[in-house]
């Protein structure tokens, strides 16, 4: 796929009449002149516009006896399907990579702080040790000889249901 293929569909579809032309060729083959009763242009602009969008690929013309027929190119919108496809993928993948650094990051960062917090427990359980079993906590470890917690917020008298 070429950049100038992608170029010219992104041109053509990059008209509004160009795209209201392919929803009405969506209908099937059309003459010229079907076409233009149903746009805001008139028929030589309708024919610039198709031949537009007939040099991008997105459209084919056949001729019917007298008539003049225009229809979907069949594989019209593939360069567009694969310019962004492409585009996404490229995208999605930088995404991923991104996502997995981060949480590498992260994973690498809580495996230090997981380190760092072991060794500091290992140096108090020898300080503790050293000091005759008594941690600077109080006797008996985290949670002795602390305060009671505050009772819980004062309990409503109950008033008499009136008559």
């Amino acid at each position: 796929m070429s950049n100038q293929a992608a170029d010219a569909v992104f041109d053509a579809l990059g008209e509004p009449v160009r795209r209201r032309i392919l929803e009405l060729l969506h209908e099937g083959p059309t003459p010229v002149g079907r076409l233009a009763e149903r746009l805001p242009v008139g028929r030589p602009a309708v024919s610039k516009h198709l031949r537009v969008l007939s040099n991008a690929g997105l459209i084919e013309h056949r001729s019917v006896g007298t008539r003049n027929l225009y229809l979907l190119a069949p594989g019209g919108m593939v360069i567009a399907q694969q310019w962004l496809v492409q585009t996404w993928d490229t995208a999605l993948a930088a995404y991923a990579a991104e996502v997995s650094q981060a949480a590498t990051a992260s994973q690498a960062a809580t495996a230090s702080q997981a380190a760092t917090a072991s060794q500091a427990a290992t140096a108090g359980r020898a300080g503790a040790s050293q000091a005759g079993g008594v941690s600077q906590a109080g006797a008996g470890g985290p949670g002795h000889g602390k305060q009671p917690p505050p009772p819980g917020p004062p309990q409503r008298e109950t008033t008499k249901e009136r008559p």
